[in-house]
């Protein structure tokens, strides 16, 4: 026998079907709840369907995010296999059916006769290391983007406030820059104050400039004030709304700041991103992104496996005589991977820091190829390169 449960899983809890052999149902579905009680009876329940054949079932279920992390938590305790589905896959299968019926029941069903058309491999679990890599470095590009939002905010409001403070600091959005115009945010407060007391808060920051970098930052500030055109009427409402929003980045800041220093602690200790960063224009951000998505290399034995996990595999449209000569690429995979591929190739073209890359990608260009083809041939190429070095454990340069 071949027994297996096929689990639907939605947020806080699952539908649950099992089938002893291949169309062979075995009961009823019923719901599991993602609480320890009900998960402890799920596994009385897998272990019975042991006793009743002989072999222990495989679990089947989608990956849904972070809502079957409960159950996976709970079959990997109790060493049980599963398998994880892409959605799309068991997707197209559940289209299989003529009649259109969409339940939980009806979803964890077909979900077992999917297990017994294809052959799925187990999932690999991942290193801890690299999962904790992986979590991090998706949250600072979630807070990257929240900060990236409060920005357009901010220049809303500065626009509508103090547009002429723009060019006094290099760096609109350094920590100085923020924290002066949050003491000082109209031309009002600017030219109240005087040049001294700006000069005497900037300095103050103890940031590592010199006195006259200070001073020169004051009498600007001064002038852009002067520039101003709302010297008075500002409302209450921008002033409290420009308040929140420097508050706002700056905490941001804080944490993207927190966020980059635990990935470059972790990353130091795998060495799986030195190797990588060993390709010209891979630093350690880049690295640690690609190797957290990608996660152990034994999880593909094939470098076509990888470019299609990345989602840069070119589609296939043929149908009959019919063969279509332009395809766009799947995107089918991690887009996390496809961008981090994507800024590595950018990176080393650019200036051509990486030299085989960048002859790569103007051979293609001479080939009469556009730009961004030229560019998703050389991300694949790159990811042939990245699968090699890392199932040899060797520095790029030293390839032969």
């Amino acid at each position: 026998m071949n027994p297996v449960v096929g689990l639907d899983v939605a947020k806080g809890e699952s539908e649950a079907q099992a089938f002893l052999d291949k169309d062979r149902p075995y009961g009823k579905s019923f719901s599991v709840k993602h609480i320890k009680e009900d998960l402890d009876l799920f596994v009385s329940y897998l272990k019975g369907i042991e006793t009743k054949t002989g072999v222990r079932p495989a679990v089947i279920l989608e990956s849904t995010g972070h809502y079957h992390t409960p159950i996976i938590q709970c079959l990997e305790d109790n060493q049980f296999l599963y398998i994880l589905v892409n959605p799309i896959i068991s997707y197209q299968a559940k289209k299989t059916s003529l009649r259109k019926v969409k339940t939980d029941a009806v979803d964890a069903y077909h979900l077992c006769v999917l297990y017994y058309k294809e052959e799925f491999e187990p999932y690999k679990k991942r290193g801890l290391r690299l999962l904790n890599l992986r979590t991090l470095s998706r949250q600072y590009e979630t807070v990257t983007n929240l900060y990236i939002q409060a920005k357009l905010q901010f220049h809303t409001i500065l626009d509508q406030v103090f547009p002429e403070y723009r060019g006094v600091f290099g760096d609109l959005f350094s920590q100085v820059s923020l924290k002066i115009l949050k003491e000082f945010p109209t031309s009002e407060d600017v030219l109240r104050s005087g040049e001294a007391k700006i000069l005497e808060r900037i300095v103050g920051m103890r940031i590592k400039r010199s006195e006259g970098w200070a001073r020169e930052r004051a009498a600007k500030l001064i002038a852009s004030a002067e520039r101003n055109p709302f010297q008075q009427g500002v409302y209450q409402s921008q002033l409290f709304s420009l308040d929140m929003y420097i508050s706002i980045l700056l905490q941001y800041q804080e944490h993207l700041s927190s966020i980059e220093a635990e990935i470059d602690v972790l990353a130091k200790e795998i060495e799986e991103c030195k190797i990588i960063q060993s390709i010209p224009g891979i630093g350690g951000k880049i690295a640690a992104t690609i190797i957290s998505e990608i996660g152990e290399i034994d999880r593909f034995n094939h470098p076509k496996k990888l470019v299609a996990y990345a989602g840069i595999d070119p589609s296939v449209h043929s149908s009959g005589k019919f063969t279509a000569t332009i395809n766009h690429i799947t995107k089918r995979g991690s887009s996390r991977l496809r961008h981090a591929l994507y800024m590595a190739v950018l990176c080393g073209i650019r200036s051509s820091r990486n030299k085989k890359l960048k002859e790569y990608y103007d051979r293609k260009r001479n080939e009469g190829k556009p730009s961004k083809v030229a560019m998703i041939a050389c991300v694949n190429k790159l990811l042939h390169w990245i699968y090699a070095i890392l199932k040899r454990n060797e520095q790029f340069l030293d390839m032969a």
